[in-house]
């Protein structure tokens, strides 16, 4: 049986993530790496997948020009909170974000929950699991923490593999957080 394999890379930098706003359909903000240079990094054929927004079909730009866009692969719907910084939602709809933050059956309103974004996910990785070969997905930071959650839980312990000099970079603000290191674009062109 040949193995599956699945390499999340979340989109290059936005302006609305600088600061700290719930994306829009906005572009990435480094536009001008060569499309080759990052494909490179992987050994052998590819199959490359986005999701359907800007910031994720410019970055997989970066990796090859035949990207196919999976619609499994959107960012979580933020519905009336597309747009706005965390300040303002803490100023206009300060319940409304605490009980999201607290609760990840709660939803940003007209959007979707994190437990609705889980189970999205869950699907389509179970449809992967048929999939023979490498896929590499470039999506959201949302999505990447969604798998991340799908395949580490129940056994979390054994279903984690560290590999000689791997790094772990966690960080503590009131929780402690687990950051996973991107690509330097600047030393990738």
């Amino acid at each position: 049986m040949r193995t599956s394999r699945l390499t999340l890379i979340c989109h290059a930098r936005t302006v609305a993530q600088k600061l700290s706003r719930f994306p829009t359909n906005e572009p990435v903000e480094n536009q001008s790496l060569a499309s080759d240079s990052l494909a490179d990094r992987f050994d052998g054929a590819f199959r490359l997948l986005c999701g359907p927004e800007l910031r994720t079909r410019q970055t997989a730009e970066w990796f090859g020009p035949d990207a196919e866009i999976d619609p499994a692969l959107r960012d979580c719907d933020w519905g009336r909170w597309h747009g706005q910084s965390l300040k303002q939602l803490q100023n206009s709809d300060a319940q409304a974000l605490q009980a999201w933050l607290a609760d990840p059956h709660a939803a940003p309103p007209g959007g979707e929950s994190v437990v609705q974004l889980g189970e999205r996910v869950a699907a389509w990785l179970d449809g992967l699991k048929a999939t023979p070969g490498h896929i590499v997905a470039i999506t959201h930071p949302y999505i990447v923490r969604a798998a991340l959650m799908q395949v580490v839980q129940g056994a979390a312990f054994n279903a984690i593999d560290v590999e000689p000099l791997a790094m772990v970079d966690l960080r503590f603000n009131g929780i402690w957080r687990l950051r996973l290191p991107g690509i330097d674009i600047e030393e990738a062109v």
